[in-house]
């Protein structure tokens, strides 16, 4: 009896043991993959910057611009193809089709100023946050200073600052908003070898004045712009309206 009460205790030792060892093992497997999925991220969004990037050709094309002070060049790539479900779609939130020009960020969220979808240029994307283009057709960037008359009208532009008055500034510039004899609105046609104006007004974050120009459309529909910054104005400040709270 004792011998047998001694193997079985045996017994159960060695297949606690054996458990042991196999949930030890798991545990390190599972561990493994999560390092493994940080690689493959670590990796994913080094060739998302390569997807986002531009070509040297066109860096090159446009080296003396490009040396002036506040400006750059992006790629836009359409949402359609890069955001959500879709098969190529990006880690990046918005899938590199928003930037934000006083953050030089691609990520949205982060007071995104333009973004390209549907084959339209749009601005203003979250809560109160609102803005207008205008195509100025195809004029040079140069030529797109303070003293250009529709660059005038919108440095002249004061946005509202009480939150009702604000929301339908930004529902007005969906149809469209009269400035100096030029009409700004939300959304545009982007049109290669245009150059565009851009105001950008984000609550407590940014409010700017961009010229752009549309100088190539890649083989996936992406847009490559060259940019400069006009203006940065103060972040305005929305007076937001209080909701009287009513007692029983």
């Amino acid at each position: 009896m004792k011998k047998t009460v001694a193997v079985t205790t045996f017994s159960l030792t060695l297949i606690l043991a054996c458990l042991n060892v196999v949930a030890q093992t798991e545990a390190q497997s599972r561990d493994d993959v999560i390092r493994e999925i940080e690689a493959k991220r670590a990796e994913l969004a080094v060739l998302e910057k390569k997807v986002l990037a531009v070509a040297d050709s066109d860096r090159e094309e446009f080296a003396s611009f490009l040396s002036q002070p506040q400006t750059g060049i992006i790629r836009l790539l359409p949402r359609e193809t890069y955001d959500g479900n879709t098969k190529r779609a990006l880690a990046i939130r918005g899938g590199g089709a928003y930037y934000s020009f006083v953050r030089s960020t691609h990520e949205y969220g982060q007071g995104s100023d333009i973004s390209l979808e549907q084959k339209s240029l749009s601005v203003g994307f979250a809560g109160a946050d609102y803005g207008m283009f205008l195509n100025v057709g195809d004029v040079s960037l140069d030529q797109v200073n303070r003293e250009h008359l529709a660059v005038r009208a919108l440095l002249e532009y004061t946005p509202p600052t009480k939150e009702r008055d604000v929301r339908a500034e930004a529902q007005r510039s969906w149809q469209g908003i009269e400035l100096g004899g030029f009409t700004f609105k939300s959304r545009v046609e982007p049109k290669v070898s245009n150059t565009y104006l851009l105001r950008s007004i984000s609550h407590d974050r940014s409010d700017t004045v961009t010229a752009f120009r549309i100088v190539r459309q890649d083989t996936d529909g992406s847009l490559i712009l060259v940019f400069k910054v006009l203006k940065k104005f103060a972040a305005p400040k929305m007076e937001r309206t209080q909701t009287a709270t009513l007692e029983n």
